[in-house]
Parts: structure tokens; C-alpha cells; sequence
């Protein structure tokens, strides 16, 4: 019996990703679609292996492995953040109006 490689989705896996694909799509699929979820599962199943063997060989703490993964799978910018970021561009708002609304982004939570 052939070993499966540790990064290649279990077959009830893809067969999962397939059955939701065309439950949101009955049409059909879209190829690239299954396949980007196929390289997406890959990579951070290496990436998990690759921090396990951070902290087990080379001795790092738990945080430092979390700033690991965090630096290699970053989140998108919040609503807030993308907001904050639009104001620094020129929209034609003056002063007041600018630090108004980046006053009250700043108390919203995310």
C-alpha cells in the first residue's frame, strides 16, 4: 500500500470540498476553485508541521511560533483599518471633517 504524502488532502476532503462547491454552485465546478482550496490546505499543513518543529527541535516558545504563523497567514485589514487607511489618501474633506470620522473609526471595535 502506498503511503499518501502528508500535504495531499485525504480523499473525503476533496470529496467535501466538491459536495459544498456545488451545493453554493449547481452549475457546475470550477476547477481553479477546487484547486486553490487544495494548495491553500496544503500549504498550512506545512506551515503547522513547520511550527511543530519550531517548538519541538529548535526550542521556541509558543508565542514565537504563533508570531510565526501570524507573519506567514496574515489577516486581511478590518473594515476599521481599511477605513483609517482611506483617509490618509486625499479625498477632498477638510481637517475638521477628516480627524471627525477618524475619531469616531478609532472607537469602533475590530
Amino acid at each position: 500500500m502506498t503511503q499518501q504524502h502528508p500535504i495531499t488532502p485525504p480523499p473525503e476532503l476533496a470529496l467535501q470540498w466538491i459536495n459544498e462547491y456545488l451545493n453554493e454552485h449547481p452549475e457546475g465546478v470550477d476547477v481553479e476553485v477546487l484547486v486553490v482550496s487544495a494548495a491553500q490546505w496544503g500549504a498550512d499543513q506545512e506551515l503547522l508541521a513547520c511550527g511543530n518543529y519550531l517548538k519541538q527541535c529548535a526550542a521556541w516558545e509558543e508565542e514565537d511560533v504563533t508570531e510565526f504563523y501570524n507573519y506567514r497567514r496574515p489577516k486581511p485589514p478590518s473594515l476599521k483599518e481599511q477605513a483609517l487607511a482611506l483617509l490618509q489618501v486625499e479625498h477632498g474633506l477638510n481637517v475638521e471633517d477628516i480627524d471627525l470620522l477618524r475619531r469616531a473609526l478609532e472607537q469602533l471595535d475590530g
